[in-house]
């Protein structure tokens, strides 16, 4: 049960950070503010180390990860799209970044507790990762 709690968890982690570096990727050519584009490339950064731990300690387990969903990334980049037509203000940027974390973390922390039994590293990557999410809607704030 613990490698089976320990693979999801990794899995869904696999996804979030991928999702999380892709979406910051999406829309850090539109940010004008130098401090907010700074804040954006160093949470990227910190998304694509986390991923390679999450894909290292994967093939550990002998797994390949998760990518996100298609339908889920789909969504995400229609609405970024769709806002950023309308207004392509940092304002409408960190809105749409602190709605994305705030998914992020709600969702990571479900999948915490799901997998209970995950082992202690996968434990801390996801909670690294929660962290990181809720410090970039934290550090956004200023743009809202």
């Amino acid at each position: 049960m613990i490698e089976n709690d320990t693979i999801r968890l990794l899995r869904e982690c696999d996804a979030g950070a991928t999702m999380g570096a892709d979406s910051i990727e999406d829309v850090l050519e539109d940010v004008q503010d130098p401090t907010m584009r700074q804040v954006l490339r160093d949470c990227g950064t910190a998304h694509d180390g986390i991923s390679g731990e999450i894909r290292a300690q994967l093939h550990r387990c002998g797994d390949a990860g998760k990518k996100p969903s298609a339908m889920a990334e789909a969504m995400s980049r229609a609405e970024t799209w769709v806002k950023l037509k309308v207004d392509r203000s940092d304002r409408t940027i960190a809105d749409l970044m602190t709605d994305g974390c705030n998914m992020g973390v709600k969702s990571l922390s479900r999948y915490l507790n799901q997998y209970a039994a995950a082992d202690g590293p996968s434990r801390d990557t996801a909670a690294r990762l929660i962290r990181l999410e809720a410090k970039l809607a934290e550090d956004l704030r200023a743009y809202l």
